[in-house]
C-alpha cells in the first residue's frame, strides 16, 4: 500500500528546482560560468510546467474517479 498518493506536479517542480541548483553550484565550484539570471527562466517555466502537470492529473483522476481527499 502507498503511504501517499503520488504527484507528478511535485515531482516535475522538484526536478527544475534541483537543476537550477546544480547550475549555481557548478558555478560556486567553478565548472562554468551562469549569469545571475539564468535561474529565473528556468524556475519560472518549471514552475508554469509543473502548474499544467498538476491540473492535467487531477482532471485525469477527476474522470476516473480516483481523486482521494
Amino acid at each position: 500500500m502507498l503511504r501517499h498518493e503520488f504527484q507528478p506536479g511535485k515531482l516535475v517542480a522538484g526536478l527544475f528546482l534541483t537543476a537550477a541548483g546544480a547550475g549555481y553550484a557548478g558555478d560556486a565550484a567553478g565548472l562554468w560560468n551562469i549569469p545571475w539570471f539564468a535561474a529565473m527562466p528556468l524556475v519560472t517555466g518549471g514552475l508554469c510546467l509543473a502548474g499544467v502537470t498538476a491540473a492535467v492529473t487531477r482532471g485525469i483522476r477527476r474522470r476516473r474517479g480516483t481523486e482521494s481527499g
